[in-house]
């Protein structure tokens, strides 16, 4: 993430995607998370949500569910799961959104979204791991998941709303853009939207050279 905000930062006419998994984004770097929806840089993050860490021979991750054993969790994961989702919002992100592997046009259409919308985008992407996540798999999935955009009366610029339908886990689990909200970007809020992207500068070897020397 701190790498993607660079890039943006550096050539803001760049789009930029960041795809992570729920280990990566939400336990070692859950400091990055955290500070870049603070920041609100205009990138979009696919977070691949397995609940397991996969690549590792399957420990439990930030989102496990609690109770669940594993190979190094015997008696059974003890905390709390990382709730993403309540995360972002508690955080001031401006879209706040839900998909699920299985449902490949639905997820499209949400990359899409987030990619179009102005600032920081979450889109936490629930994602069965065959291998080691016995309990999370896409028949449990497809029996809870609905699409808010199905209820008539669902509005994902009404906050409160989209505090509870982040909160709903369980016996039904909510797909689809749970919170969007037009802010200004960091680039806006920085200033760096009115001046030429870094990238077209030319280098001043000269003045490297002095503020280098400062430091030698």
């Amino acid at each position: 993430m701190p790498a993607a905000t660079g890039a943006k930062i550096a050539n803001r006419t760049l789009t930029v995607i960041v795809t992570t998994g729920d280990g990566d984004c939400y336990g070692e770097g859950g400091n990055h998370f955290i500070h870049a929806i603070r920041r609100n840089p205009d990138i979009t993050v696919i977070v691949h949500d397995n609940q397991v860490y996969g690549l590792t021979k399957g420990q439990a991750s930030p989102t496990t569910e609690k109770g669940y054993v594993t190979k190094v969790q015997t008696k059974g994961v003890t905390l709390e799961p990382f709730r993403p989702l309540e995360i972002g919002l508690s955080l001031g992100c401006g879209f706040v959104a839900r998909g699920f592997a299985s449902d490949i046009d639905h997820l499209a259409d949400l990359i899409v979204q987030g990619v179009r919308h102005t600032g920081f985008s979450l889109i936490d992407v629930l994602q069965p791991c065959v291998s080691f996540n016995r309990l999370n798999t896409q028949a449990w999935y497809k029996e809870r998941v609905y699409k808010v955009d199905s209820e008539a009366n669902y509005n994902p610029a009404d906050f409160i709303s989209a505090f509870g339908k982040a909160r709903e886990w369980g016996d039904r689990i909510p797909l689809g853009v749970i919170y969007r909200k037009e802010k200004p970007s960091y680039e806006e809020l920085s200033g760096l939207s009115e001046l030429d992207p870094l990238i077209e500068y030319e280098a001043n070897t000269e003045e490297f050279e002095k503020a280098l020397k400062k430091f030698i």
